[in-house]
């Protein structure tokens, strides 16, 4: 059986972006990370499908594919070429398609969507965001494995992920030079 895995970048105060869904924390270091940046491919290596909530969507295909498209020597080349490629399913209760490169739209009970694409053959599955979809997926147990990229800001107010109470066990957690922490999770 596939599994579901959560990458997501959060403050050390528990948030997955500002109040008004800015991420500019999440460079406040300015240094690239090499090590990092391989662990984020190493984790896309391991999934065939990214599953996105329809909010973030739009901000997301349009920067992969414009990094792929339009930023031939980008250092993030890599990565984008693996969004860009990769399935993708957008969960919407309002929208019936979104335009994008191998972008499907799923609008059927979020639980027994999720335990279908578990039970298809393939690679593992990962959700990067937004906030109210990776909630949703919390909330109804759905998340295999958290992988929670500790940024060592605090914002003091935003968006979170966590709304009510969730047992976690710690995996791994692993530092990087650029001051973030990589930790793993596996639900209790």
């Amino acid at each position: 059986m596939r599994k579901l895995k959560l990458q997501v970048q959060m403050t050390i105060d528990g948030f997955v972006a500002g109040p008004n869904g800015e991420l500019d924390w999440m460079w406040i270091s300015g240094e690239r990370d090499e090590a990092m940046f391989q662990k984020v491919i190493e984790l896309a290596d391991s999934c065939d499908t990214i599953l996105l909530g329809r909010k973030m969507t739009p901000g997301f295909i349009q920067y992969w594919e414009n990094v792929v498209d339009n930023q031939p020597h980008s250092v993030e080349q890599p990565l984008a070429q693996r969004m860009v490629s990769m399935r993708k399913i957008v969960f919407s209760r309002t929208q019936t398609a979104i335009t994008g490169r191998n972008v499907e739209v799923e609008n059927g009970d979020l639980a027994d969507t999720i335990q279908a694409l578990k039970n298809e053959p393939g690679k593992d599955m990962m959700v990067y965001g937004g906030a109210n979809f990776v909630n949703s997926l919390i909330s109804l147990n759905l998340i295999d494995e958290y992988y929670i990229f500790r940024n060592p800001v605090a914002i003091g107010a935003g968006l979170a992920i966590f709304k009510e109470q969730k047992p976690l066990k710690l995996q791994s957690s692993v530092a990087y030079k650029s001051g973030k922490v990589v930790e793993k999770y596996m639900p209790v």
